[in-house]
């Protein structure tokens, strides 16, 4: 078997409303969507996380120019063969960002055909499932106008528990003063009902805010604070550690191995998040979890793109071990982005539903989804 051809969509779809994270405005939803063609009929699906800021095709030409050449005519089975060649010939450009976020999309597709070419599921190639069916939490609170939107936040927190969601993670980001008065309205909202909270700030702050923020949270037992400072600040990321009392998660802006060694050696996080749509896929998702257990660290994958990166995390989260077993222990959870996305909801037709709080996951061959290609040629630019 060969790979034949890729085709790479970019889809775009603008938003009726724009909304705000700490690092700017969401006009629009986009995302890189990879097909792998092989000439004996199999396609994988891929995707390249697409930052909320991040042009989709800047990753769809690195697909093009950089990887495709290396990849045509290919066993696409030689999956852990490919990602080191595709690695070392973009290494004095790639690394870090988009020409990983490339990467990644050929990866996920890779295995996603391996799934296909042996009737399994990814998870079982990646070693089994330790979980049938994960937990999902909403990811939501982002803002409408800017500041001064805690009654809505509120009110916000009590859909998604309706909804069924018991974890929520909330972005934060936009003034330390107008973050601690959002969480305390959410509390409020939330009081006498079992939700467990946790909080972004997409490294909005430097370290002196972001203490501050953290020692003015403590109160509501956050599962984990999340990128508290910018990802550079690696010593940042120890000084919170050392000075707050929950969690300090990060990761979904460093990438592969390599970037993972620094940051996980200097004991930045409690919890690592790589995300497998630019950390480099399930090959490098695979390389890091290894390297996560052996510092004692809990992997819990971020995810923001479409139902691509969802199927792929789902896969990965069923064949992930927890850092620190023992008979009740914590088990990983699924992001599940609550804000509107075309392109996960109708991107594929049998989107993951939430039942009775849980994600069941996929035990249909590949990642196990059926791309909609009229929901693709609709939205491709």
């Amino acid at each position: 078997m060969k790979i034949a051809d890729l085709h790479i969509h970019v889809l775009k779809s603008p938003l009726a409303e724009p909304f705000a994270f700490s690092q700017g405005w969401v006009k629009q939803r986009c995302a890189t969507l990879l097909e792998i063609v092989t000439d004996q009929g199999l396609t994988g699906w891929g995707e390249a996380f697409a930052q909320g800021l991040e042009p989709p095709e800047i990753a769809a030409a690195a697909i093009d120019k950089a990887l495709k050449p290396l990849l045509i005519g290919a066993d696409p089975l030689d999956i852990e063969v490919l990602w080191h060649r595709m690695y070392h010939m973009t290494r004095d450009y790639g690394r870090k960002g988009s020409v990983m976020s490339a990467i990644s999309a050929v990866d996920i597709a890779l295995w996603d055909i391996a799934g296909k070419f042996h009737e399994l599921p990814v998870y079982k190639l990646l070693g089994g499932a330790f979980r049938t069916r994960v937990q999902p939490y909403a990811t939501g609170f982002y803002r409408v106008k800017g500041q001064g939107e805690a009654t809505r936040l509120g009110e916000e927190a009590l859909r998604h528990f309706e909804a069924g969601f018991s974890l929520m993670k909330v972005k934060l980001g936009y003034g330390v003063d107008d973050d601690v008065s959002c969480m305390k309205e959410i509390g409020r909202a939330i009081q006498g009902k079992s939700i467990t909270l946790m909080v972004d700030t997409n490294h909005a702050y430097g370290r002196a805010e972001a203490l501050k923020l953290g020692r003015a949270l403590d109160e509501f037992n956050l599962r984990w604070y999340e990128e508290p400072v910018v990802p550079e600040d690696v010593q940042g990321y120890v000084e919170m550690r050392q000075k707050l009392s929950m969690p300090i998660a990060g990761g979904e802006n460093e990438h592969s191995l390599y970037g993972f060694r620094e940051f996980l050696g200097a004991g930045a996080v409690d919890v690592a998040q790589p995300d497998l749509g630019s950390c480099g896929g399930l090959s490098a998702g695979r390389h890091i979890v290894a390297l996560a257990q052996s510092h004692g660290v809990q992997v819990n994958p971020h995810v923001w793109g479409s139902a691509i990166a969802q199927a792929a995390s789902l896969q990965f989260i069923a064949a992930l071990p927890v850092a620190h077993h023992s008979l009740f222990a914590q088990e990983p959870v699924l992001e599940y982005d609550r804000s509107s996305h075309p392109f996960r909801q109708y991107l594929v037709k049998r989107p993951i539903e939430l039942t009775g709080g849980w994600v069941e996951i996929p035990s249909r061959p590949g990642l196990g989804v059926d791309v909609d290609r009229t929901v693709v040629d609709k939205f491709s630019v």
